[in-house]
C-alpha cells in the first residue's frame, strides 16, 4: 500500500487504574503491539493515560511523578523494537512545575514532546491548580523525560516517509483558534489529539461535529482518543471515544461507554488531502498568514505495506446513503429548478422546447422543467415535449414519452425524423443499411435541429438533457445532443440521475408507474433498430460499460486525483463480487481513453447549474482538447 498514499493509524482507549502507572504502563505497550500486528503506523492513546487524568491532587505527589516517569521508560523499553510510532499522555516534572503533556516516541526514543495549550479551568474543570500551560513555556524548551532529553514545544511537526503529523491535547481543539489550525497550515496533513473528554448530554454530537469540521476547515485528518472505563467516576464518567475524521468525513468510531479496551484502526488517505490543499488556493493563501518557525523533527519509520485498505470506499460516490438521499435529491431538484426558473426569466423566452425520448435522462430534464413552471407560474402548456421517433424507437419507449408527457400537462408535439435522415442519408451518399457512426450521429443531429428550430419559432429555450457521465465519456454527438440552450442534467451523474427521477416517483403517484417502468428500461440512444421482437437492441453499457463503474471512475479521478492505479484497488475494493479484475482495468481504460479524448467536446458545452462535479470550462474543469493521455493509459497498462 506504499504508492497508494495511505497512513494506517490507530485511537486507543485502554484499561486504566488511576494512580496506577504500572498496570496502565503494561496495557498501553499490550495495544501498542496489538496495533503493530495490524500495520498500525501511529498510534494515539488518551490524555494522562499513563496515570489517569483524575489523579486530582495526586499530581502534586512526587511518587507518582516519579513512577510516571519510569514507566515511561518502560514502555520505550518494550517498544524498542517496533515501527510503530507511539504517542501517550502523561504529567511530567519540568523546572518545578508539572507539565500535561503528549509524548511522541519510537524506537525506544522520545522524538518530542508537545505540552497541552489551553488548559479547561471552569465547571468540573480545574487543570490550572496542577499544571502549567505551553504558554508559560520559552518556545524552544527541551525536557528530560526516563533519562533522555527532547524538545517541547506546540509548533513541532513530526515528518515521516509518507506524512507529516501533529499533535495537540483535548481543550486545545475547544479553543476558538485551536492549536492545530496552525499546525495544519504548516504541513501537518495529520492531527493527533489525546483527551479525557467526561460525557454529558447532548455534548457527544457537539464533540463530534467539533472534530469533523476542523478536519474540514483545516482540510486534514483527525485521530481522537479520549479515556474511558477505569477513569474515577467520582463526578464523571468518561465513555471512551476513538474518532478517525478526514477532511469532513468521519470514517471511524469507538463504541462508547464499552467496558473493554478499544482499538480504532483506519487508513489516512494522505493523497485525497494533498489533492484537495492543492485545488484549494485559500488554504495555501492561509499558510502564507500564519507561517510560523515550526520544528520539523524527522522519524525513521518505514512503516508496513498493506494489501487491505481500512478507509471506506463507496461503490457509488455521488449517491449518499439512507435519509440523506432524499435530501440530496430534493436539493439537486432545486439547484436545477432555481437555475432554470433565472435563465428563462432572463431571456424572456415565451416556451421552454424539450426532446422526450422515454428514457431517464430526458424525464428528469421534463420533470424539473414542469416544476420550474409550477415556481415561476407558468403555465406548463408553454413547456414543449418533442418526440422524435426514428429507426430504433420502440413502442416501450415511445408510449412512456407519450404517457409522461399528457400526464404532466405539457404540450406534446410528434416529428418522426425517418423521411429527413433518408434524404439526408441520400444527400450525402449514405447507404442506409450501414449502421455506422453517420447513420448514428445524423440522426442525433436531425433531432437538435428540429429542437432549435421549434424553439424559434415559439420564442423558446431548449432544455438539454445530457448528463454528467456522458459528458465525460463523451457519449453524445458533437453539435447533436450535445447541444442546448440549458443543461439542466449537465453535472448530475447518471447513478444519481436514476435516483432523482425514483424520488419523484415516490412523491408523486400519478407518474409512479411511469417513472419506474423508465427507470427499468435499458439505457440506449436508440440510434440503431430495434431487434426482432421489437426490443432495444443498442444498449448503452454494453458498449461503453456500467455507468456506475464510469461515476466511480469519474468522481475519483476528478474529486480526488486519484491515478488509475489507486482507482483500480479502491475499486476492486468497492465492487468485490460484482466485477472481476478484468472487467474493472478494460472499462477503467476506456474511460481514461474516452475522458481524455472527448475533451474537445465538454470545451464548448452550453450553460448549465453547477450541483457538485461539473465538467463546464468556466468552471471545475479546464483542459485542453489535445491534452496527451499516454502517461494515465500506461498506469492503466501495468495494472
Amino acid at each position: 500500500m506504499t504508492n497508494l498514499g495511505y497512513v494506517r493509524v490507530a485511537a486507543a482507549v485502554p484499561a486504566v487504574r488511576v494512580a496506577d502507572c504500572e498496570f496502565n504502563s503494561r496495557h498501553i505497550v499490550d495495544m501498542f503491539f496489538e496495533a503493530a500486528k495490524q500495520g498500525v503506523e501511529i498510534i494515539v492513546f488518551p490524555e494522562l493515560c499513563v496515570t489517569g487524568y483524575t489523579c486530582g491532587d495526586l499530581f502534586e505527589q512526587s511518587l507518582l511523578l516519579e513512577s510516571a516517569d519510569r514507566f515511561i521508560g518502560n514502555i520505550l523499553e518494550n517498544t524498542a523494537d517496533a515501527d510503530t510510532i507511539g504517542i501517550i499522555g502523561a504529567p511530567l516534572r519540568h523546572k518545578g512545575s508539572i507539565v500535561n503533556a503528549a509524548i511522541v516516541f519510537c524506537h525506544g526514543r522520545i522524538v518530542g514532546v508537545v505540552p497541552k495549550t489551553y488548559l479547561p479551568n471552569y465547571k468540573e474543570f480545574y487543570e490550572k491548580r496542577w499544571f502549567i500551560s505551553a504558554l508559560q513555556l520559552r518556545p524552544d524548551e527541551t525536557i528530560e523525560v526516563a533519562g533522555q532529553t527532547a524538545p517541547m514545544r506546540t509548533d513541532i511537526i513530526f515528518d515521516i516517509a509518507r506524512t507529516r503529523f501533529a499533535v495537540e491535547i483535548c481543550e486545545d481543539l475547544w479553543a476558538p483558534i485551536p492549536p492545530s489550525s496552525r499546525h495544519t497550515v504548516n504541513g501537518a496533513e495529520i492531527v493527533f489529539n489525546l483527551s479525557a473528554d467526561n460525557e454529558c448530554v447532548g455534548k457527544h454530537d457537539y464533540l463530534l461535529e467539533l472534530i469533523r469540521q476542523q478536519s474540514a476547515r483545516c482540510l486534514a485528518a483527525y485521530v481522537f482518543s479520549s479515556c474511558g472505563y477505569g477513569e474515577s467516576t467520582t463526578d464523571l464518567v468518561f465513555g471512551g471515544n476513538g474518532i478517525v475524521c478526514e477532511t469532513g468525513s468521519q470514517l471511524a468510531h469507538s463504541k462508547r461507554f464499552c467496558l473493554d479496551e478499544q482499538l480504532t484502526v483506519c487508513d489516512i488517505d494522505i493523497d485525497k488531502i494533498n489533492n484537495d490543499r492543492r485545488i484549494n488556493t485559500t488554504f495555501a493563501e492561509s499558510r502564507g498568514v500564519h507561517a510560523d518557525n515550526y520544528l520539523f523533527v524527522p522519524i525513521d519509520s518505514p512503516g508496513p505495506d498493506h494489501e487491505e485498505i481500512l478507509h471506506p470506499v463507496a461503490p457509488y460516490p455521488f449517491v449518499p446513503v439512507g435519509d440523506t438521499l432524499n435530501q440530496r435529491c430534493d436539493e439537486i431538484f432545486s439547484i436545477q429548478k432555481l437555475g432554470l426558473a433565472r435563465r428563462i426569466e432572463h431571456t424572456r423566452c415565451s416556451t421552454a422546447v424539450i426532446g422526450i425520448s422515454g428514457g431517464l435522462d430526458s424525464t428528469l430534464a421534463l420533470l424539473v422543467t414542469a416544476k420550474t413552471f409550477d415556481t415561476i407560474k407558468r403555465s406548463r402548456s408553454s413547456i414543449i415535449g418533442v418526440t422524435m421517433p426514428g429507426f430504433g424507437t420502440t413502442d416501450r419507449t415511445y408510449s412512456n414519452a407519450i404517457k409522461l408527457m399528457t400526464k404532466l400537462g405539457v404540450t406534446i408535439r410528434e416529428v418522426n425524423i425517418a423521411d429527413a435522415c433518408l434524404q439526408h442519408f441520400k444527400d450525402i451518399d449514405q447507404d442506409p443499411a450501414v449502421h455506422d457512426v453517420t447513420y448514428e450521429n445524423s440522426q442525433a443531429r436531425e433531432r437538435t435541429q428540429i429542437l432549435m428550430d421549434i424553439a424559434n419559432k415559439s420564442g423558446g429555450l431548449v432544455v438539454g438533457t445530457g448528463d454528467l457521465s456522458e459528458l465525460a465519456l463523451g457519449w453524445a454527438t458533437y453539435n447533436g445532443d450535445h447541444m442546448s440552450m440549458y443543461g439542466v442534467n449537465a453535472s448530475v451523474p447518471k447513478t444519481l440521475v436514476r435516483h432523482i427521477v425514483e424520488w419523484n416517483a415516490q412523491a408523486d403517484p400519478d407518474i409512479r408507474d411511469i417513472l419506474l417502468d423508465i427507470l427499468d428500461t435499458p439505457i440506449s440512444p436508440e440510434l440503431i433498430p430495434a431487434d426482432p421482437d421489437g426490443n432495444i437492441a443498442q444498449r448503452t453499457e454494453d458498449l461503453v460499460g456500467p455507468y456506475e463503474l464510469h461515476d466511480f471512475f469519474l468522481y475519483n479521478f476528478l474529486r480526488n486525483g486519484y491515478s488509475p492505479r489507486k482507482i483500480y484497488a479502491l475499486a476492486r475494493k468497492a465492487f468485490l463480487g460484482s466485477y472481476t479484475d478484468d472487467v474493472i482495468r478494460h472499462w477503467l481504460t476506456t474511460f481514461v481513453r474516452r475522458f481524455f479524448n472527448q475533451q474537445f467536446k465538454r470545451s464548448c458545452l452550453p450553460d448549465g447549474a453547477k450541483v457538485g462535479i461539473s465538467l463546464s470550462p468556466r468552471g471545475d474543469w479546464r483542459m485542453p482538447s489535445d491534452a496527451v493521455a499516454a502517461l494515465w493509459l500506461n498506469d492503466c497498462n501495468n495494472l
